[in-house]
């Protein structure tokens, strides 16, 4: 059987029916594949945007999530409540609790997991926030407004930690670090952001490890104890990628899918997208790893494009070398809302030169931009959604701009742009 006939046949088989693996099916479609697309997830529901559930859905404010794409319309086979437990790609099969799944070309979808508490498995009163069931379990218990400890000040442990306290909980957030969001952004940045805590009345602790969870109690590293009806931890997250040990996909360090710029993984016919690939960035020099919605939406418009060009090339009889594939090199962004504040975040700054405040930290709107040789290469903006905009479209065009209008908060971030030298 041929390349080209065993993709028609088999077609596109997704692993993964979260964001990045809904998106990639429909985004096939959209752009041509009449083939079989086959979506795999691990999930017994209808699948679900996951944002919602840290706010709508944990409040009872939204039942659920759920897409709203017709899938039968599309064309696409939707097997829910199928767990992928290894990849045999000399076959060209996904191995199944239901058995084996051929494919033509596969698109490593999984996203990632939540990083647990050492210890904590299995206590009771111990959550993580993930998945819809994670939500559905914590509705209640929040309902009850227990005291509620939050391990990890990071972007989730914020969010959580703003959804306790509108249900009327105590709160007491724990954080190992000297400080919040210490793996996201600056010291210097953070800092006013630790006020907002204290602000909605949650109680922050930092450079406060945790020793042990028992039933009803946090037990800290200095001794001291905290009441806890609830533990919530939110650590942070690892791709979903320990199902292809042995696979032939290589992985990095962190656990993600190296893919390729073309999001193609090491092994033919596999590509990879979302939280559990990493790919490399010409535009910054670096291999990122992106845990954010919006890259969960736009790498699945270039896996499908690049399907569709290799498959393209293989029916002209081309070397896949001759398909003229798409190279994935986005500006990341992520939003977060928390403690009555809009943040938003775009580019990566870990090669900046230049810092620059837009405004007053210590007021409800305010911007930080991060400069790399004249040019803009990332942006914060808390309460400012048009210097995130307009910062955006700078980063994207990599434009100088000038440091002096920068810092303007009254400057239009677009009118920033350095007089020609």
């Amino acid at each position: 059987m041929s390349e080209q006939t065993e993709q028609t046949e088999n077609g596109v088989v997704i692993v993964g029916a979260g964001m990045a693996g809904v998106q990639t099916a429909v985004a096939l479609r959209e752009q041509g594949w009449t083939g079989p697309v086959t979506l795999l997830g691990a999930e017994p529901h209808q699948p679900y945007d996951r944002p919602p559930l840290s706010k709508a859905v944990l409040l009872g404010k939204a039942e659920d999530s759920a897409f709203d794409v017709d899938f039968e319309g599309l064309g696409i086979e939707l097997r829910l409540g199928v767990e992928v437990t290894g990849l045999r790609a000399a076959d060209r099969e996904v191995d199944t609790e239901a058995g084996p799944v051929p494919y033509g070309v596969l698109v490593l979808a999984t996203g990632a997991e939540p990083l647990t508490l050492p210890g904590a498995e299995g206590v009771p009163g111990v959550h993580l926030l993930r998945t819809l069931d994670d939500a559905a379990r914590l509705r209640p218990v929040l309902a009850r407004t227990p005291a509620t400890v939050v391990v990890g000040a990071g972007w989730i442990g914020a969010e959580f930690a703003t959804a306790a306290r509108e249900a009327g909980c105590t709160v007491t957030v724990v954080e190992a670090a000297d400080r919040v969001l210490a793996g996201a952004l600056p010291a210097e940045v953070a800092a006013p952001m630790a006020g907002w805590y204290q602000e909605v009345g949650a109680d922050l602790l930092t450079s406060a490890k945790v020793a042990s969870v028992e039933s009803g109690r946090v037990l800290l590293a200095d001794g001291r104890e905290l009441p806890a009806g609830a533990v919530v931890v939110g650590i942070g997250a690892r791709p979903a990628t320990r199902w292809l040990a042995g696979s032939g996909v290589g992985l990095g360090a962190d656990g993600s899918v190296t893919a390729d710029a073309h999001l193609r993984t090491s092994v033919p016919g596999v590509y990879a997208v979302g939280d559990c690939a990493s790919f490399p960035s010409a535009r910054y020099g670096a291999r990122l790893l992106v845990h954010h919605w919006d890259n969960a939406l736009q790498g699945p418009r270039v896996v499908a494009a690049n399907i569709l060009a290799e498959a393209r090339a293989e029916a002209e009889g081309l070397p896949p070398a001759g398909a003229a594939l798409q190279v994935y090199d986005p500006v990341p962004y992520f939003w977060s809302e928390q403690f009555g504040r809009f943040v938003q975040y775009a580019g990566h700054h870990a090669d900046a030169d230049t810092l620059l405040w837009r405004g007053d930290p210590g007021e409800q709107g305010w911007s930080v931009c991060w400069l790399r040789a004249g040019s803009l290469v990332a942006i914060l903006a808390v309460g400012r959604p048009r210097d995130l905009a307009q910062g955006r479209k700078l980063i994207e065009t990599g434009t100088a701009v000038d440091p002096g209008r920068v810092s303007d908060p009254a400057t239009p971030l677009k009118s920033a742009v350095a007089a020609a030298q």
